[in-house]
């Protein structure tokens, strides 16, 4: 692949939807030993163990057997590379459903639909990306 940008750090981030936020926040914290992150309202909390995140969103309706994955998530370790990957898979006719951002966290992604329709998020995210070099 000519002009791909320089490779992804891996997926270490998935988000969840939960039908009871509380308990799953106590499950992943205290069973899992994970420390929560960020926490912006009642309806959402973001988890880490160090080198990853976890995202856990509260459903707005129960799940029955239907999908809880909101989006899967591959970590970019510089933030400058966020936007050349928008453009790279722009470039290869990727369906883009969210262009890049900067969060208020310090965190920039964007996302995209890979080709079975499964949301997909590359993100810039500071406490587990590496430090520019």
């Amino acid at each position: 692949m000519s002009n791909q940008p320089p490779r992804h750090a891996g997926l270490r981030h998935a988000a969840l939807y939960v039908q009871d936020l509380e308990a799953c926040t106590t499950f992943y914290t205290k069973l899992m030993g994970m420390e929560i992150e960020w926490q912006p309202d009642s309806d959402n909390c973001y988890l880490s163990s160090g080198n990853d995140n976890l995202a856990l969103h509260r459903a707005a309706e129960p799940h029955g057997s239907g999908q809880r994955l909101d989006h899967i998530g591959f970590i970019i370790d510089d933030i400058e590379n966020v936007d050349a990957w928008h453009e790279y898979l722009v470039s290869h006719g990727v369906n883009i459903a969210q262009p890049p951002k900067t969060h208020r966290d310090g965190a920039r992604s964007f996302y995209f639909r890979d080709p079975d329709g499964t949301l997909v998020q590359l993100i810039y995210h500071p406490p587990i990306s590496r430090p520019n070099r």
